[in-house]
């Protein structure tokens, strides 16, 4: 296992955190800005111009949203390839490609023609672009933690690292902002061109996102086992034969955060249209609570530093179990407060509490040689079943049952596997393996 002295982050030099911490979320932000692009224009747009004339808006979201879950399970082979290269090789090289695969990608998503221009063509091309989008992203998020994570002093490692999950939230926030604004600005145009402008405009997040990651140095966690000759040849393979515990403990926290979430992020826009709600409430109030939600993140965070990341992640996990049927009546009202409650109590609170510590806590199951390679397949992998597939589930059981209750009941299965976990894997079975053990 790795030593304190690896893990406590008391190599060598390091350079200024405060200059990574802001490289890791805005890279952060920009680069989930792109990824989150899809999820607003599936049920907006592309269920409507990526299919035939006439298709079900419900069926056209759902194939959509199958293009949605595609992403997803392109994630974990980005994660496993970039995170072999990261183990190998740095951190920082990795984060720049990720960043130049998703830009591209993102850029050539808003030059689609729609299937009344070139046919079936327009789904497969805009699937293969979304494959490639889920394989960046794959590659993104443990690079971006690490690259905090293993430069930050342990007593001050969840404050820091909860500044790259506001980035994903900021991200979040440009992009909904971004589809608002032309919506608002260019109603009449929105369906025919005005969509593809915020796509289009990831040329100039590409832009600065490698200005920024440029300027960012390695970790010092791996150089020093660079410098020692440590790297592991195949570090996926090392990690499944000698942590697979871990991998496991992290796949099954990680359901409640991503599978929730994307429920209550992107399926919310479906099931606002099927609930005949106001798109433009329900997305201002879904924007409202990301706002919100950045300060508390980073209140977790470092609130973690002081009594352990084990205890926020059970509030939030319980936390999302017991707000899935409220979560659904608030939306019901139609009223713009109770919206916003609604997404307050699952957004800004119990995704907040989980998303916030998982840096700190994920980081802190492996061994910085294969470190990740662990994120990789305890991150991406249960994505891709939790995060790719809740959306799709969610708005196939809307559709079989024409009501929210069984939505609901999802949710609480998927928190039920996160509380599980925990109660599971408690801080006193493992020095390393266990949440607690991360502090």
């Amino acid at each position: 296992m790795t030593s304190p002295s690896q893990t406590g982050n008391t190599v060598g030099h390091r350079p200024p955190i405060r200059r990574l911490v802001l490289a890791s979320m805005l890279g952060n932000a920009l680069e989930w800005y792109d990824f989150f692009l899809y999820g607003f224009a599936a049920p907006l747009v592309f269920n409507k111009l990526f299919f035939p004339a006439g298709t079900d808006p419900i069926i056209g979201t759902l194939g959509a949203f199958a293009g949605f879950a595609l992403g997803f399970l392109a994630r974990p082979i980005g994660g496993i390839v970039f995170a072999h290269f990261g183990d190998r090789y740095g951190r920082k090289n990795v984060l720049l490609a990720t960043l130049v695969l998703m830009g591209a990608m993102t850029f050539l998503m808003g030059l689609l023609p729609t299937y009344a221009q070139i046919g079936i063509w327009a789904p497969v091309l805009l699937v293969v672009l979304r494959v490639f989008q889920g394989i960046a992203t794959g590659g993104e998020w443990g690079g971006a933690v690490l690259i905090v994570t293993e430069n930050a002093s342990q007593r001050r490692q969840g404050f820091y690292s909860s500044f790259g999950q506001a980035g994903l939230s900021a991200g979040f926030i440009l992009a909904s902002a971004a589809f608002l604004s032309v919506q608002t600005w260019l109603p009449s145009q929105f369906t025919t061109w005005g969509w593809r402008i915020p796509f289009l405009l990831s040329v100039i997040v590409f832009a600065v996102g490698l200005w920024l990651r440029f300027r960012i140095p390695e970790s010092a966690e791996f150089t020093k086992l660079r410098d020692r000759a440590r790297e592991q040849k195949l570090p996926v393979l090392q990690t499944l034969r000698t942590q697979p515990k871990q991998v496991l403990t992290a796949m099954g926290l990680r359901v409640a955060e991503n599978g929730g979430s994307y429920i209550f992020v992107t399926f919310s826009l479906a099931y606002a249209s099927f609930a005949k709600l106001d798109a433009g409430t329900v997305q201002l109030a879904l924007i409202i609570s990301f706002l919100v939600q950045l300060p508390i993140l980073v209140f977790f965070g470092w609130l973690s530093d002081l009594i352990g990341v084990w205890p926020i992640y059970f509030a939030g996990a319980f936390g999302m179990g017991l707000f899935a049927f409220p979560f659904f009546g608030l939306l019901d009202t139609g009223n713009g407060v109770a919206i916003f409650l609604a997404f307050f109590g699952a957004n800004s609170l119990s995704f907040a509490a989980m998303n916030a510590v998982q840096p700190k806590l994920f980081s802190g199951l492996f061994d910085t040689g294969v470190r990740y390679s662990g994120l990789a397949l305890g991150h991406e992998v249960s994505s891709a079943f939790s995060g790719g597939l809740s959306p799709l589930i969610a708005t196939a059981l809307l559709a079989a049952y024409g009501a929210s209750w069984p939505v609901a009941l999802y949710l609480i299965l998927l928190a039920a596997v996160a509380v599980g976990t925990l109660l599971i894997v408690r801080p006193s079975r493992t020095r390393r393996a266990a949440p607690e053990a991360a502090v």
